[in-house]
């Protein structure tokens, strides 16, 4: 074994090269995604609404609890085209509107990133329900909504509506994704942030 300190140095600076490079690719790819929020915010709130309102029927004519769930809710803030991709490096972003009684009520970004082996892309949506005065509250208040912090929440997939009882509801937040197209496994919203955004008409 050579203990060449040149040697050393040499091969450590290489490995670093690689992984500037792994890391480098990673975002460039994922920025050609549109997954970074400033790349997603070309939809106008237009846009976005249709967008969300198409994306919300398709939910209820896929899924009958969640417009269960919708008709009790206070509002509910959809996220129609959610990229989520990686090569080591990743993450998943998307904007969204906010509705409330049939109208849209605001806008707003959701991002998350991640480390560690991963590959593939997909894209997806997201429908979160306010169940709660006091859950919307604070997502309208709040510059910046860290999923984990604030409202309680449970993420709803196709296995757990089979057996959730909508008539107690207790979390503050119910959320559903749906729409999945792609080959990366995991939907969930661990490590996500959710910003008000205020895109042109």
């Amino acid at each position: 074994m050579s203990h060449d300190p040149f040697i050393a140095d040499a091969s450590f600076a290489g490995v670093r090269a690689s992984r500037r490079l792994v890391v480098g690719a990673s975002l460039g790819a994922i920025a050609g995604l549109g997954l970074w929020p400033a790349a997603a915010s070309a939809a106008s709130a237009s846009e976005l609404t249709r967008d969300g309102s198409a994306a919300l029927q398709q939910l209820y004519a896929q899924n009958d609890k969640a417009r269960e769930v919708g008709r009790r809710a206070r509002a509910i803030l959809v996220f129609p085209g959610i990229t989520k991709a990686g090569f080591m490096v990743g993450g998943q972003g998307g904007n969204g509107v906010l509705f409330m009684n049939g109208r849209a009520a605001g806008f707003f970004s959701i991002y998350a990133g991640s480390f560690g082996l991963q590959i593939g892309a997909q894209k997806f949506s997201y429908a979160l329900f306010f169940m709660t005065q006091s859950a919307l509250d604070y997502l309208r208040s709040s510059k910046g909504w860290a999923i984990g912090s604030g409202p309680s929440i449970a993420v709803i997939d196709q296995g757990a509506a089979k057996t959730m009882n909508t008539t107690t509801l207790k979390k503050d937040v119910y959320a559903f994704p749906f729409g999945q197209k792609g080959l990366m496994a995991g939907l969930g919203l661990e490590g996500s942030k959710i910003t008000p955004i205020h895109p042109d008409a």
